[in-house]
């Protein structure tokens, strides 16, 4: 299978190396973790000499006997190697029962670089800080990027094309080998409903995994809506999927802690606060909701607004949905001192669209940055101070 190096993540993870703290790549499943894994071992082996690396991988049946956490600790043990830089890498943690306890001994002695994967509803955020005793840091890995895709289908110079083309097939790198579209779309559901169906349904013991379906696919079918519990229980009650808004808050919430679904929060732009009564939910990947649900409701604005979206969040801006009065800004994106007010449309080509588009924008009275992205086919321009990016182009920057 043909691959790319993931430079920023690489680069992310090579400015860790031997800080004291606990590395965990976290991300989707098949977001290529195990691959980042790989390509930083190949680095380090390139790069330096007197290094011990002690490599366990959870899939592979020859580790079976450390799936103990006592066994692991044991095995990393007898692996050290005096005078060397030992490193540890331990990929799909979560099959070694107790692995924290393992992770905590081996950090607290001081004398490991430990990195570990794991899969994505087993290295939850808020969890972490209950399972490592220590200090951790995250390297949170998405799906393929636009720009990524486009490395990997190198030989293809039409942009357009292979961004109509990412839309529908997402940035699940292990479904581009399928010569067929029957196939390609088989392996994306088998990825999702593994998440869904069993690694949710294992972490929380859920009895009830047809309201989890119902929700999440009502989550795809309305992104870029907000969404509260209480409509969502509403609307799944009257169309015969029996639940209340404890239980769908909470399956939220595991969806999110899955990184199915990232949950964006609203901004009051004018009162500088956050309001907490309802908020939006985007898809970790286009892809998915085209496995899932195909073409019903078909929505081009909103997918590009979750390409938007989930762009911003790998470009490492905290991203908010802004409201100004009755307007509703798309997306506040913040960086350090930073900020962008971004408004994401599918055709601006008419000038109403435009001028509605615009009108929230022109209504922030402060001096940061204001940008509508949309599909216009055009160079870069501005109108009334906003800057108007060509998605496609926009996806493409550094």
């Amino acid at each position: 299978m043909k691959t790319i190096t993931r430079t920023k993540y690489l680069e992310r993870i090579i400015e860790l190396n031997q800080t004291p703290d606990i590395k965990i790549i976290t991300g989707i499943r098949r977001a290529g973790k195990s691959e980042l894994m790989r390509a930083y071992i190949s680095y380090l082996k390139s790069h330096f000499e007197n290094i011990n690396i002690i490599f366990i991988d959870f899939m592979d049946i020859e580790y079976e006997g450390l799936k103990e956490y006592h066994a692991l600790h044991t095995y990393v043990e007898a692996h050290y190697q005096a005078k060397k830089t030992n490193y540890v890498f331990v990929d799909e943690v979560q099959m070694c029962h107790k692995f924290e306890l393992a992770i905590n001994s081996l950090y607290s002695k001081r004398k490991y670089d430990i990195y570990i994967t794991g899969s994505n509803a087993f290295l939850l955020g808020a969890d972490l800080a209950t399972l490592f005793t220590g200090r951790y840091i995250g390297i949170h890995v998405f799906p393929f990027s636009f720009r990524e895709y486009c490395q990997f289908y190198d030989e293809i110079d039409d942009k357009e094309k292979l961004f109509d083309e990412y839309m529908i097939k997402g940035g699940l790198a292990g479904s581009y080998v399928y010569k067929t579209e029957a196939d390609r779309i088989r392996y994306v559901k088998e990825v999702y409903e593994t998440i869904v169906t069993r690694d949710l349904v294992q972490k929380y013991s859920l009895t009830d995994t047809l309201v989890l379906q119902r929700l999440s696919e009502f989550l795809m079918d309305n992104i870029s809506n907000l969404t509260s519990p209480n409509k969502v229980s509403r609307l799944l009650t009257a169309n015969k999927t029996t639940t209340n808004h404890v239980t769908v808050g909470r399956y939220i919430k595991y969806l999110c802690s899955a990184f199915v679904f990232y949950d964006i929060k609203r901004y009051d732009i004018r009162g500088k606060k956050y309001l907490e009564s309802s908020e939006k939910f985007y898809l970790c990947d286009t892809g998915i909701r085209y496995a899932i649900l195909g073409s019903r409701n078909m929505d081009y604005g909103r997918g590009y607004e979750n390409m938007v979206c989930m762009e911003l969040l790998r470009r490492e801006y905290t991203v908010y949905v802004g409201k100004l009065y009755q307007k509703e800004i798309d997306f506040v994106a913040q960086k350090g001192n930073e900020k962008i007010y971004i408004q994401v449309s599918d055709n601006i080509s008419d000038s109403k669209t435009l001028e509605r588009e615009c009108q929230p924008l022109l209504q922030i009275r402060d001096a940061y940055p204001k940008k509508i992205i949309a599909r216009t086919r055009h160079p870069k321009y501005s109108y009334e101070g906003i800057e108007i990016c060509d998605i496609v182009d926009w996806l493409l920057q550094e």
